[in-house]
């Protein structure tokens, strides 16, 4: 005896694909109900690769094949993917010769993760230090 398994779709969900809504301020995010702007932050920049993307493009437009590359060939799907939360949440736009670039706003985001950044290097190096040092 095999065991089957029926999926039912209606018409109108046949052929499509479901995709994530970009995280917004004042609405529930994946790990919290409460709709405060952190939490609709951290989802929308904790899905993978959107650091990433913010972060090369910090120096200025770039195209869609170029930033693929600067992101490790992620693939096309999932770059588009990407940029299309990043364009609905506006901290990314797309310029008239189809380059992309932060908005303001990413601009703000990624003025925002300098801190970080420096703090990472520190762990780096502290990590490097105590890893020496149990060499010993």
């Amino acid at each position: 005896m095999s065991d089957t398994i029926v999926c039912l779709i209606s018409k109108q969900q046949e052929g499509t694909v479901r995709r994530m809504a970009a995280p917004r301020p004042g609405r529930a995010v994946r790990g919290s109900s409460t709709g405060r702007p952190l939490m609709a932050a951290l989802d929308l920049l904790g899905r993978r690769w959107n650091l990433r993307i913010v972060w090369e493009l910090q120096h200025g437009p770039v195209g869609f094949r170029a930033l693929q590359e600067r992101c490790d060939n992620m693939s096309s799907s999932v770059l588009r993917q990407r940029l299309t939360e990043l364009l609905d949440a506006a901290v990314v736009e797309q310029h008239p010769d189809t380059t992309y670039a932060l908005t303001e706003l990413g601009h703000g985001a990624h003025r925002a993760l300098r801190p970080l950044a420096r703090w990472s290097a520190e762990w780096a190096a502290t990590l490097s230090a105590a890893g020496s040092e149990d060499a010993r």
